[in-house]
């Protein structure tokens, strides 16, 4: 690191993240590329993502709701944007970067039962604020960083999230001025009919931070264009923040662009002088060539992603990411359509609509609805030869398929599905009977897997052994391996002593593999996870005309 950066003996800066207007505005995004600019300056830093619903972690949560479930290596079920922080840093994180009020109330109440605050009224200034500052500078102290950046998740104005405001606004009072900062994300909608951005949005979104004690210090506009100097000028003004504050951050076409975007509109010199950080050229390394590997497609691929939780993109977001940055390896664009799986049971005629896709993929899930239509998928791309890549779930149902299609098992499940099949090919965890709480109870986090040498997988991986995250509680069941073995379907990854299958693959297919671990979480730009670029590379080799399906053929 540059010698003439932040002394390790000095106390860390914190720049806190909050969002206004309304949600989805990419907060996340913005707070991993103030993250990604820092780190690519020479500065030690990690983000944190507080989240003010009541749930203790995200892993009891549908992901239709809140969207998916980012598993980190120690365990964690965390907030999904603790995937979009590891992705840009090309860092793990731990389940400690994801604070939340159930998290924080249950430390406070169980401290009382304890007897920690005898004879006091516990509430929630200052005790359960005492609490989160506490959370987030254990996280500073123990990653030992320069700068710690903090996303305040939801909306200002939201009720459940003024605990964590009111925490934050006191921080900065305890640190000083110099060592935190506040960026706020707002929106300045263009009407079609004016055809110029509006500034109201903000100015209020702004009204309602300042009513709760915090200014910002820098306004990061979203919209879909630059925003102009005269919209930047009546923020400035009206936000009481200088005209070199205001960013603007506009829509890009790829989310690793947005670091370079918002280095170009000033955001890194406006950090250094508010937090008295080194002025210094920045080293982008290789990160421009990795952004801008996702914006020159030379070709296009479409891959059919069945599943349950399609009416929410940012269900399967880093399957999403993953599939990009395979795709920008390959130099292609990765059209992605959700379909669901539920449609394949009510009519399998439509599974010919498959041929259309250049590559198959059922991702993770849990549950009984739509499973069936799932099973009808990975049957079809092993029947017609297209690119077949199954994770976690996607694994456990080819599985299924594989036996009642192949081996002659006609009633072959998963007792998840079924408790009483016939064939428990999937068969539920033996360490997983008898559990009655269903939070953080799954298999979870990064497990060891040894990789059969002269399989499909050790050429993928060109190792011995890898690491990799789960979340599950079925696996399949060894009894019938050397029933699946002896019909083309080979095993080739084990964990736990061979206890556990990991993967599985068809050498006779042009592509056909799946993984019972998440290889999603672990891909990164510029480093694509090895199934994941095989899998494109095998969907661009089958590459050809996409037929336009006729009227009432869908």
């Amino acid at each position: 690191m540059p010698t003439d950066t932040v002394s390790p003996t000095q106390r860390p800066k914190y720049i806190f993240v909050t969002g206004g207007v309304m949600s989805g505005l990419g907060k996340g995004i913005v707070a991993a590329s103030i993250a990604k600019l820092l780190q690519l300056d020479g500065f030690r830093v990690t983000c944190i993502k507080v989240d003010p619903y009541i749930n203790v972690d995200a892993g009891t949560m549908n992901p239709i709701m809140h969207g998916e479930v980012f598993v980190t290596d120690d365990g964690g079920e965390t907030d999904m944007d603790l995937g979009t922080y590891e992705r840009f840093l090309d860092a793990n994180l731990s389940k400690e970067h994801n604070i939340t009020t159930g998290q924080v109330y249950l430390d406070v109440i169980e401290a009382e039962r304890r007897g920690e605050f005898l004879g006091k009224c516990v509430q929630i200034i200052p005790h359960v604020t005492d609490a989160i500052k506490e959370s987030i500078r254990k996280v500073a102290v123990k990653n030992d960083v320069d700068v710690l950046i903090v996303e305040c998740g939801g909306t200002v104005g939201d009720i459940e999230g003024l605990p964590f405001l009111e925490a934050l606004r006191q921080m900065r009072l305890e640190e000083g001025s110099s060592n935190c900062l506040f960026i706020h994300l707002t929106l300045a909608p263009v009407l079609d009919a004016v055809g110029e951005e509006k500034t109201k949005p903000t100015q209020h979104s702004v009204q309602e931070l300042r009513r709760i004690g915090i200014q910002p210090d820098i306004i990061v506009v979203r919209s879909k264009r630059h925003i102009s100097d005269e919209s930047k000028k009546k923020i400035a003004m009206f936000c009481s923040v200088d005209m070199g504050s205001v960013i603007s951050d506009p829509d890009a076409e790829s989310i690793y662009n947005v670091p370079e975007t918002l280095h170009t509109e000033g955001i890194l010199n406006a950090i250094s002088e508010k937090l008295h950080l080194p002025k210094r050229p920045i080293d982008w390394n290789n990160w421009v060539q990795i952004s801008r590997s996702f914006a020159v497609p030379k070709d296009e691929i479409k891959i059919a992603m069945v599943g349950k939780y399609v009416t929410l993109a940012d269900s399967y977001v880093s399957v999403n990411q993953a599939l990009h940055h395979a795709g920008a390896a390959h130099s292609t664009k990765v059209k992605v359509d959700c379909i669901e799986s539920e449609d394949f049971e009510k009519n399998p005629t439509i599974l010919k609509r498959l041929d259309e896709y250049h590559g198959i993929l059922i991702p993770g899930g849990f549950g009984r609805r739509g499973s069936e239509g799932k099973i009808l998928a990975a049957n079809y791309a092993r029947e017609r030869g297209i690119p077949y890549l199954g994770l976690c779930f996607g694994f456990q149902l080819a599985v299924v398929a594989f036996a009642r299609h192949v081996c002659g098992l006609n009633a072959a499940n998963s007792t998840e599905l079924d408790p009483n099949t016939k064939h428990s090919v999937i068969d539920i965890l033996p360490s997983q009977k008898g559990i009655a709480n269903l939070g953080a109870t799954m298999r979870l986090g990064g497990h060891d897997i040894d990789i059969q040498q002269g399989s499909i997988a050790s050429r993928l991986y060109g190792a011995k052994a890898i690491r990799q995250r789960h979340r599950h509680r079925y696996e399949f069941n060894q009894n019938y391996m050397e029933l699946f073995e002896s019909k083309g379907l080979h095993f080739s990854g084990f964990s736990d002593n061979r206890l556990r299958a990991e993967i599985l693959e068809i050498p006779s297919h042009p592509f056909y593999l799946a993984t019972q671990y998440h290889p999603e979480f672990v891909s990164r730009p510029g480093r694509p996870e090895p199934v994941f670029n095989a899998f494109i590379g095998a969907a661009v080799s089958r590459k050809r005309p996409i037929a336009v399906p006729t009227a009432g053929s869908v």
